[in-house]
């Protein structure tokens, strides 16, 4: 998909999203895959439930909380320990409240 309209965001540039990329999606399942099975079940159950519906920013987020060690995540998760992402980290914060919730 291309916008070729001026005055668009992204003007003569092609854009691909998350939802309209199946590659991206694949990719995104395989990047979850933890080495703890607490996690692998956690983000398995996550996308089960929210994959179709996760914006580009909020899958900017979990990329944001895949960067960390698997025990990190964990004990966010489990709120072992308190969220060290930087403040401008808005989405992966949002995604660390759902991630909880599962």
């Amino acid at each position: 998909m291309s916008f070729d309209h001026p005055g668009e965001p992204f003007a003569g540039r092609a854009v691909s999203s998350h939802q309209t990329d199946p590659a991206q999606r694949r990719r995104l399942r395989w990047r979850a895959r933890r080495g703890l099975l607490e996690n692998d079940l956690v983000l398995t159950r996550f996308l089960d439930l929210y994959e179709e519906t996760l914006t580009d920013a909020e899958v900017s987020g979990l990329h944001q909380l895949l960067e960390l060690s698997d025990n990190e995540l964990l004990d966010l998760i489990l709120q072992r320990t308190e969220s060290e992402l930087p403040a401008t980290a808005v989405d992966a914060a949002l995604i660390l409240q759902r991630l909880r919730l599962v």
